[in-house]
């Protein structure tokens, strides 16, 4: 609620778990106004005060333009980007939603890993049209026999998007293929709803968990999830899907 600067404090956790490739929705790539009420505000854009010195690579995507600066999606990565775009899936100005994607070279892998950090919209029918455009965006961009993960804040509280998904990209949700349910991330002092996702394709899937204790229901309204795959030759990689958002 813009009481209390965490920045610092989610520059930290996410340090504590060191995954390779981080996905962030709602992450500030300019903001005007608040360094006039925080001493201690980063000077540079909160992704790249997050990336610092672990992710050496990242991609910024804007959601939301406004007069005092923008917010959006990123991805930050240990791991070199060879391509990335954002795609506007917004069906509205007051809503402003996209897609980011991105193409990673990972040591030790034969093919590029495709990552795609997405928030979609609080109503279903935005979000149908939206998946729409995921889908579309992956048939034409993202070949059958390179791997891929999608992570973000779906905002599907019903879970209407998944034998869609499953059908027309043939992804799973690794939460639930482990645990037979989703991840209810929100809110997260008491977390009831199930919006937070992370889908994979041409994976081993090893692990995926809640980052629920010590700081992380302070430091955003959502959950985070951590999973961690098997990427072919290079053994295990461990891709964070964060429901995390930068100050408002």
């Amino acid at each position: 609620m813009g009481r209390r600067f965490i920045l610092h404090a989610i520059k930290g956790a996410l340090r504590h778990v060191d995954a390779d490739i981080v996905f962030l929705q709602e992450i500030h790539g300019e903001q005007n106004i608040s360094g006039n009420r925080f001493d201690n505000w980063p000077t540079n854009s909160q992704f790249e005060y997050l990336a610092d010195r672990i992710w050496h690579h990242y991609a910024y995507g804007k959601n939301a333009i406004y007069r005092s600066g923008h917010h959006g999606n990123a991805i930050l990565s240990k791991y070199p980007f060879i391509e990335w775009e954002n795609i506007n899936v917004s069906l509205t100005r007051s809503a402003s939603r996209s897609l980011l994607h991105g193409a990673i070279s990972v040591p030790g892998a034969i093919q590029k890993l495709h990552v795609i950090c997405v928030h979609f919209g609080l109503f279903n029918m935005e979000r149908k049209e939206q998946f729409r455009t995921l889908v579309k965006r992956i048939n034409s961009h993202v070949p059958n026999d390179e791997p891929l993960i999608i992570a973000g804040d779906f905002n599907d509280w019903h879970g209407r998007a998944e034998r869609y998904l499953n059908i027309e990209l043939g992804v799973s949700e690794v939460f639930h293929a482990l645990e037979g349910r989703h991840a209810r991330t929100f809110p997260a002092w008491l977390p009831v709803l199930r919006m937070d996702r992370i889908y994979s394709r041409g994976l081993d899937v090893v692990s995926c968990q809640k980052l629920h204790g010590g700081p992380w229901r302070k430091l955003s309204d959502h959950i985070p999830l951590l999973g961690e795959f098997g990427v072919g030759e290079m053994g295990h990689a461990r891709y964070e899907g964060c429901g995390l958002a930068g100050q408002k």
